[in-house]
């Protein structure tokens, strides 16, 4: 009879010879047409053979989609199809950039534009300020020897794990003029505010709810980091009697740049980019204050009863370049970083 023991190990050494046998059949069965292919090409083109797959789904879903983009910001009509769409040149352009100030979006011709564009930069800069700030705080106390690290480590990283529409959604029902806020604050003996109403207490909560659902991925970047810094540099400097916040700007900041310039580089990203948790929160209001540029392509593209693509079009090719520059600017600052 067999022990215990090795009743116990029955199913799980079953499941591991089914799925070694399973693994190795195919292995014989993808070698001869394998080898057929590396005489055909060289062993030298083998790599591209098992990067085309993934270029092919990136060039259909990434490649072509851009493509599109760009013949409809230079044709015009309604017609959905580009084949039926007049060429109109640069007149999408045009009309965008049309302006008496730029600084002045009622001055522009497409003044929701520039006002997207304007919230935009002011979401982006006070986002970045928040983020990279409560982020660092947050990695820096998780990387003190504190009780239950483990379990506040994962708390703060539980909201990246859920989707910004419902973030958006969960914070929309505690802000709302009847939501749980609201409640707490005229039990308090308070009065309701309306924060869907005010455009400084909008904006406001756009940034917060959008640091909220997103300081967690970052705090684990940087707190990588810092568990990469070695501990025999902070034992010498704690022997040299280092003032704390000595340590911190001498050791612990430029150890830790290459981090933070990741994190930067990458709020600075998505906050440009940003639609999906303000377009569900506020809706861009009230009014226009938190309308941002993704959601004036939406509108113009999918929601306004005459849905021009080609205005659309024109305006994301043009967050697409300023994303690019951005991009081109991370790849400059790590490189200059590692060299």
């Amino acid at each position: 009879m067999r022990s215990h023991g090795e009743a116990a190990r029955g199913p799980s050494a079953a499941v591991a010879a089914v799925t070694t046998g399973s693994a190795n059949t195919l292995m014989r069965l993808t070698d001869p047409p394998m080898r057929a292919v590396q005489r055909l090409i060289g062993a030298a083109r083998m790599p591209y053979v098992f990067l085309l797959p993934n270029l092919v789904f990136f060039g259909l879903f990434v490649f072509l989609p851009i493509g599109i983009n760009i013949v409809f910001s230079v044709t015009g009509g309604t017609a959905l199809f580009p084949g039926e769409r007049p060429y109109a040149g640069a007149e999408h352009y045009a009309r965008l950039l049309d302006c008496g100030s730029y600084l002045d979006a009622a001055s522009c011709r497409e003044d929701l534009f520039w006002r997207g564009v304007g919230n935009t930069l002011t979401f982006t800069v006070l986002q970045m300020v928040a983020m990279v700030l409560f982020s660092l705080v947050t990695a820096l106390v998780l990387n003190r020897p504190i009780r239950g690290r483990g379990f506040f480590r994962a708390v703060y990283f539980f909201p990246v794990l859920l989707s910004p529409v419902v973030v958006a959604l969960i914070w929309k029902w505690i802000l709302q003029r009847d939501g749980l806020l609201n409640a707490v604050l005229t039990t308090a003996g308070g009065e309701k505010i309306l924060f869907f109403v005010d455009p400084g207490w909008a904006m406001f909560w756009a940034v917060f709810v959008s640091v909220w659902a997103h300081m967690g991925f970052y705090t684990l970047i940087l707190l990588a980091g810092l568990q990469a810094i070695p501990r025999d540099v902070y034992e010498a400097a704690e022997m040299d009697g280092t003032r704390p916040w000595r340590v911190f700007h001498r050791i612990t900041l430029p150890l830790l740049w290459p981090n933070l310039l990741v994190v930067l580089v990458l709020v600075l990203i998505r906050s440009v980019q940003v639609f999906d948790e303000v377009f569900v929160l506020t809706g861009g209001g009230p009014g226009t204050a938190t309308l941002m540029v993704v959601q004036y392509i939406y509108t113009t593209a999918f929601a306004n009863q005459v849905q021009n693509f080609g205005l659309a079009g024109a305006a994301s090719v043009l967050l697409g370049a300023v994303l690019f520059v951005l991009t081109l600017i991370q790849l400059f600052l790590t490189r200059r970083r590692a060299s």
